[in-house]
């Protein structure tokens, strides 16, 4: 025993991340414009707790492979078992379900929160994300999935991002799921093989038709050789298998057969609802440059059962790193005609889209389309003298400059006037007030403009110049206080804005 008290390590969980003011402020600017745009289509505000019981996910976990993995489960005192939720879509189906006599149907509604996946993490790849949803519950027609393909390209364009820069991809998990009951993989006893080969698909984007072809087969390594890299198990199709499904994305195959276009009511299903799609939103004015049919979306979600879209960035856009990259896709959602109806027992048709967050606020930041207004941080009023009138007269002084609508507060530590002035310096203050007992006999107040001082210090060497430009400190009566503090702020403001 040494006698000393152990430190805690301060330590944050890996797959976390901390988040600052300033990604705070982009985040609620970001998100106040999807917000108008979800509000002008009708849609209303509701929200549901982070915690569910784990039954209510069921066999909708992200991982029906393993499905009590993926998330974050824990039991409470009666023995039942919880979890946080890993998306916003099944605790609304949660919500409406329970509530689905007094809801108008069909229900429209958005919402913004948290999700939690209990997965590895890594880079860009994090165990809490923000997600915004928008869902029409209680409508079976595409109509409505064509309304939310129009409402991601409005969002798209609400945050400033051009035409050209951006596309919603439109498909239909019918048409998937009548390629895979085409080429023998219909029914639950290929729930997995399914699900697989529809993870295969959506890589196509990074790996290309060969790396999709070896998912598809027997598997693929990391490194394009045998032994190089991890291995990914495939699929385990064949190859007239596999040629099947890559003819359906668009990619050319070699076989000359007619098993490459399958048949069955549910492939024709599927396309009869995205030629009914196209036709809706070219109607409405949205054409191929904003919304495009596009066979390759898949959405890796196994609750899909109709149309799927994503919103997807074609700007190549500089990454963190400098490097020139396309950032792909921000967000996307599709048809869920059974998550609700597992609740009611009765078909609760329902389709909605889901942005990811931080995904987005990323892109919009890098593309120059995020500028959050500098927001100064409050005058700081330095407390000279500590008695009791003085602190009074001094929270008065705030209390002024709070009334006329200016961030502002009284210094509460212990220091002196250097590490006061340090102090207001960290928090970004654009000046700070000081009264000592002389002041305060004359009824004055000196202003110190910390924005100027600082330009004054680095840049004037000469006194006649230091004498020709603004002041940085100034005394006025306290009667002033206001409206000088004000005409500071306005002047740095002037100044950031003509740079």
């Amino acid at each position: 025993m040494t006698g000393k008290s152990e430190k805690m390590k301060a330590r944050m969980p890996r797959g976390f991340v901390d988040r600052q003011a300033a990604d705070i402020r982009a985040v609620d600017e970001m998100c106040a414009k999807i917000r108008a745009v979800y509000e002008l289509y009708g849609f209303e505000p509701v929200e549901q707790p982070m915690i569910e019981y784990t039954d209510a996910l069921g066999k909708f976990l992200p991982d029906q492979d393993r499905p009590n993995e993926g998330v974050f489960s824990f039991q409470d005192d009666d023995e039942q078992w919880l979890s946080l939720r890993y998306d916003l879509t099944a605790p609304l189906a949660r919500y409406v379900a329970e509530n689905f006599e007094k809801l108008p149907k069909p229900f429209r509604s958005y919402r913004q929160g948290w999700v939690f996946r209990n997965e590895k993490p890594g880079p860009g790849r994090f165990r809490q994300f923000m997600q915004f949803d928008a869902d029409t519950v209680g409508t079976p027609g595409v109509a409505a999935d064509a309304e939310m393909a129009m409402m991601m390209a409005d969002v798209m364009e609400a945050l400033g991002i051009a035409r050209g820069d951006y596309v919603i991809r439109v498909n239909n998990r019918k048409v998937l799921d009548g390629v895979l009951e085409a080429i023998g993989l219909g029914g639950d006893e290929n729930a997995g093989r399914r699900l697989t080969v529809l993870r295969a698909i959506d890589k196509l984007d990074k790996f290309g038709p060969e790396g999709v072809r070896l998912l598809l087969g027997a598997g693929r390594w990391d490194g394009g050789k045998e032994g190089e890299g991890d291995f990914t198990k495939g699929a385990g199709l064949d190859e007239g298998q596999s040629e099947t499904v890559l003819f359906q994305l668009g990619i050319p195959s070699s076989i000359k057969d007619d098993s490459l276009y399958p048949a069955g009511e549910t492939f024709a299903a599927g396309q009869g609802e995205l030629i009914a799609i196209e036709e809706l939103v070219r109607a409405a004015g949205y054409g191929p440059d904003r919304i495009r049919i596009d066979p390759s979306v898949v959405r890796g979600l196994e609750y899909y059962t109709g149309p799927v879209y994503e919103a997807e960035l074609l700007a190549e856009i500089p990454n963190e790193d400098g490097q020139i990259v396309r950032f792909g896709s921000v967000g996307g959602g599709g048809r869920y005609d059974g998550l609700v109806s597992r609740f009611r027992g009765e078909p609760v048709p329902a389709t909605g889209f889901s942005i990811g967050v931080s995904r987005l606020m990323t892109a919009l930041k890098n593309l120059g389309k995020l500028q959050t207004a500098d927001v100064p941080g409050p005058v700081v009023v330095l407390v000279m003298d500590r008695d009791t009138e003085s602190l009074g007269k001094y929270q008065k002084m705030v209390g002024e400059l709070r009334a006329a609508g200016i961030r502002a507060e009284m210094y509460l530590g212990g220091s002196g006037m250097k590490p006061q002035m340090k102090y207001a310096d960290r928090r970004g203050a654009p000046c700070v007030v000081i009264q000592g007992g002389d002041e305060r006999a004359k009824g004055v107040v000196q202003i110190k403009d910390l924005v100027e001082g600082a330009r004054m210090a680095e840049t004037i060497t000469d006194n006649a110049e230091w004498r020709e430009g603004r002041p940085a400190q100034v005394e006025v009566l306290e009667s002033e206080l206001v409206a000088t503090v004000r005409g500071i702020i306005a002047a740095q403001a002037a100044e950031r804005g003509g740079r």
